[in-house]
């Protein structure tokens, strides 16, 4: 055990985002499907679970060599030693902890102040028509609107130094390709486009000399390169 990374950095929120919130009770005229919020301030956050099944998930996808993905205790050895396994199977025949640990993303305070008068959420009316009988679906959506700008923080356990810059730079290519593709619900109707910036790697604990962490940094800022919409 070598210590910790802990990686920051800004994640914009490029067009309007649904990661769904409890919708177990809705008044008539409610939103039918709001966005999940934290429980003391009401404001919209980012679970930190939602980031990890999408990052992972993209990076299972890219390195297989079918679309169709396996279990994720069978996923390639690259996603695997990154994010554990629960089981030993062919693919990785033993157990792996998991050497990332997501947090939740909240609103960053100099965003959310700007944000006050306009507010961090918005209601999108769709409507689904039947092709069979003409009837109409309507329904309201919220959605966390663009401009917004979370917190991004996650930590890195080193476990084996030889392997660290090889994880970042999968990493990295695993942030490319949600920015490539999309975070929350509906994103092939738009939803979810998010960015990247100002990435920050910090050492705590660790044995790594500053010169590699700030390669490690470098690795990451090569995200901030590749999208589909500038910030």
């Amino acid at each position: 055990m070598y210590g910790k990374l802990k990686i920051t950095a800004d994640l914009h929120v490029l067009t309007g985002m649904h990661i769904g919130g409890s919708n177990e009770f809705s008044a008539i005229g409610a939103v039918d499907s709001p966005v999940i919020k934290d429980a003391i301030t009401q404001q919209p956050i980012i679970p930190g679970s939602s980031l990890k099944g999408k990052l992972r998930t993209l990076m299972a996808r890219n390195l297989s060599d079918s679309y169709r993905l396996k279990e994720p205790n069978e996923d390639p050895a690259e996603v695997a030693r990154l994010f554990g396994t629960s089981k030993a199977t062919e693919q990785n025949p033993k157990l792996l902890p998991t050497r990332l640990q997501f947090c939740d993303c909240f609103l960053k305070e100099e965003n959310e102040k700007l944000l006050k008068e306009v507010g961090t959420t918005e209601v999108k009316y769709e409507n689904t028509i039947s092709r069979m009988c003409g009837i109409a679906n309507p329904r309201q959506i919220e959605r966390v609107i663009r401009g917004t700008i979370f917190d991004f923080c996650l930590v890195y356990d080193v476990m084996n130094e030889q392997e660290v810059k090889e994880d970042f730079q999968n990493l990295a290519n695993g942030f490319k390709l949600l920015q490539m593709d999309y975070l929350g619900g509906h994103g092939t109707r738009g939803y979810g486009k998010v960015a990247f910036r100002n990435f920050a790697v910090q050492a705590i604990e660790s044995c790594l000399d500053p010169n590699t962490v700030q390669e490690l940094s470098e690795i990451l800022k090569e995200v901030e390169d590749s999208e589909v919409l500038s910030v």
